[in-house]
Formats: structure tokens, sequence, C-alpha cells
């Protein structure tokens, strides 16, 4: 059994979401077929994600005991570490992720949880996972010129291959704020792109 961590960061209504309609669908599949693994939504927008503060960081960067796993903002790295694969629902938002999916990057990013720091220098912890980031983007970012504006998946991909996961892949529906395309048409061909990926994830 794999335990699965739907992180979900995008604040519109539900039903609004263009990235939503193609990641849940994505869960909805996956779920049927793999029924015995574990699906844990985190919507984070629903979760007490804040921006670290200055008392935070004795618990982030201070030793570990068993109550850490307890604690208000560990919690979340342990949850993270102990996943076997990450299912990110997150739009591009000013070329890059919502600020809240950044904020719960710092509060998973724990040396000793889901990184370490050796003589090399700072090690992955999270091996042998895997990981697919859905986005919706107004633009076109995943060719052309304006492939250097896009920051978001860039972001996670190297900071989850920091973790020490590299088995990445992103779903991506494009060009949904340019006028004369057809909404409809894009997403709908991103979430047989999904059901497509979802067989071998």
């Amino acid at each position: 059994m794999s335990k699965v961590l739907y992180i979900k960061a995008n604040i519109k209504p539900e039903g609004m979401s263009r990235t939503f309609k193609i990641s849940d669908n994505f869960v909805d599949q996956y779920k049927k077929l793999n029924p015995n693994d574990k699906v844990t939504t985190l919507d984070l927008y629903k979760e007490n994600i804040n921006f670290l503060r200055g008392e935070d960081l004795n618990s982030i960067f201070g030793p570990k005991t068993d109550e850490s796993r307890n604690h208000s903002i560990l919690k979340y790295a342990y949850q993270f570490a102990e996943a076997d694969k990450y299912i990110i629902a997150a739009p591009m938002w000013n070329l890059s992720i919502p600020a809240i999916l950044k904020a719960y990057i710092d509060y998973v990013s724990v040396s000793g949880v889901t990184f370490k720091y050796a003589a090399e220098g700072p090690v992955g912890l999270c091996h042998g996972k895997k990981a697919i980031h859905i986005v919706a983007r107004g633009g076109s970012y995943s060719e052309g010129p304006a492939v250097a504006y896009e920051m978001g998946d860039r972001y996670l991909r190297t900071i989850f291959g920091f973790f020490g996961i590299t088995d990445f892949s992103t779903i991506s529906a494009e060009k949904l704020d340019v006028m004369g395309e057809n909404v409809e048409v894009i997403v709908g061909s991103a979430i047989k792109k999904a059901q497509e990926k979802v067989k071998e994830f």
C-alpha cells in the first residue's frame, strides 16, 4: 500500500479552479486503479499554513524528539517524509506558485526529516518516491520565448530534487487566458493526458 499526499493550493471557490478540474480527475482515476492505497488530501487554504516566524526557527532547526511529530509545523514535515507519492495541484500565479505553497515548502524543509546535512553538503532523505505537478497557466510557458519566465514548476522540481525526489513529472493546461482559445478543449485535453499518466503513477 502506498501513501499518497494530494497537495492542493488554490483559493478559488469549489468548481472554479481549472487546475483542480484536472487534478481531481487524476486523483479519482488513481483511486479506482489503486483502491488499497491511502490518499490524504491536504488543502493548504484549509490548513493552518502561515509564514514562518522567528519563534518557529528553533523548532525547525533544533533537535527533534518524539513530541516533534505533534508540533503544529513539524507535523507537516513528518507527513511529507512518510508519503510515497505526491500530487501537487497548483496553478501558475505571477510566473510562479501560490505563496501558500511556498510557505508549505518552508514547513516541510526540515533538516533531519526531509533532508540532512552531511560532509558533502545537504542530502535528501526522500529517495524512491515520485511526484507530479498539475498546473493551469494563462499563457504558453512550456515552449517558446516565455519558457524562461516559468518559475513555479521549475522551483518545485528543484526543491523536490533537493529532498531526493527525482521522479517528477508535470501535466499542464496552457493558454487558458489567451483570447480565442477554447478553454474547455484545453482542459479536456489535459484531463485526457492525466488519465493516461495516472496509469504509470
